[in-house]
């Protein structure tokens, strides 16, 4: 149940009763020790009426100012040290050098983070960017997209909202997803992402593989320039590693990958783990999809094309 106070919700284990509050949630986060919080936000569900998508965004405007409030409450320095060689760069303060000034400011409190609601309308998208960038935060990200609506819709908010952000703080777009997505939004200008795709995927045995030529065997991570990231899916396929024909198949499972599962395991064996349900199987698949997707951000940070 949602109120103007926070959230009350029960524990599906026990039955337990919590209340959260703005406050609370921040409290959480910094108990947790974490580098950015994210304020309390009410997400709104796809579809929803203007009517319910306006009152949700005010009320996550509230809130927000009330997650900002309690934490300069409980940690009154709320500015940043930035290293002297970068307060002269000529690119100071642009998205050039930001990488490199986030990399080495000595915060001395966790980065704090909007996040942009309104649905799929776009006055209510705009106007909940303006509300939090008066407000002011660290960083700025855009929720209640991929949560079941059509993805021209989520490119449609992107194009609505990304152009209003300053280009000194990062952009983060939540619960966001496949590689192609992935691909799409930094092209849009986005620079973070969240999803639970790669570990959720290595548990059931469905793992991501890179496509490269044939002439373009054994790929290393400095090669990655020469593929083609603009057309979509043309760059990865998907494997279910516990269909039958892998039984017998005692090659790597992907010999563009170095990564530990693949260095060390061949997809026979890694199936088999599977079939017995050993949780050595859930740990080599994760270990695979995270490395394809830290090889794919790495791509799009040094490709001079998108």
């Amino acid at each position: 149940r949602i109120s103007e106070e926070g959230v009350e919700f029960y524990d599906p284990f026990d039955g337990k009763k919590y209340f959260l509050t703005p406050e609370k949630s921040i409290e959480i986060q910094l108990a947790l020790g974490s580098d950015i919080i994210m304020v309390l936000d009410e997400c709104p569900p796809y579809p929803c009426s203007r009517e319910y998508a306006k009152k949700s965004l005010e009320l996550t405007t509230r809130w927000a100012r009330r997650c900002k409030e309690y934490l300069i409450k409980k940690i009154p320095n709320t500015k940043y040290q930035i290293p002297k060689e970068f307060q002269n760069s000529k690119f100071k303060n642009s998205r050039i050098d930001l990488k490199f000034q986030t990399k080495n400011l000595k915060p001395k409190r966790p980065l704090l983070f909007g996040i942009i609601q309104g649905s799929t309308y776009k006055d209510l998208r705009q106007e909940s960017t303006r509300q939090l960038l008066e407000i002011g935060f660290d960083g700025y990200a855009i929720g209640g997209v991929a949560v079941g609506e059509p993805r021209e819709k989520m490119k449609k908010v992107l194009e609505w909202v990304l152009p209003l952000l300053p280009e000194d703080k990062p952009r983060y777009l939540m619960g966001l997803g496949k590689p192609e997505e992935i691909v799409s939004a930094v092209k849009a200008g986005v620079d973070m992402f969240d999803c639970v795709i790669p570990t959720r995927n290595a548990r059931h045995g469905s793992l991501f593989l890179w496509k490269f030529p044939k002439a373009f065997p054994k790929a290393q991570p400095s090669e990655f320039r020469r593929l083609n990231l603009r057309r979509e899916k043309s760059f990865y396929r998907i494997i279910n590693i516990t269909n039958e024909k892998f039984k017998k198949d005692f090659s790597p499972l992907d010999e563009n990958c170095n990564c530990y599962t693949c260095r060390n395991y061949n997809r026979a064996y890694l199936r088999h783990l599977f079939s017995v349900d050993d949780p050595l199987a859930g740990r080599l698949a994760t270990i695979h999809n995270l490395k394809f997707y830290l090889e794919l951000m790495e791509k799009m940070r040094t490709s001079s094309r998108l």
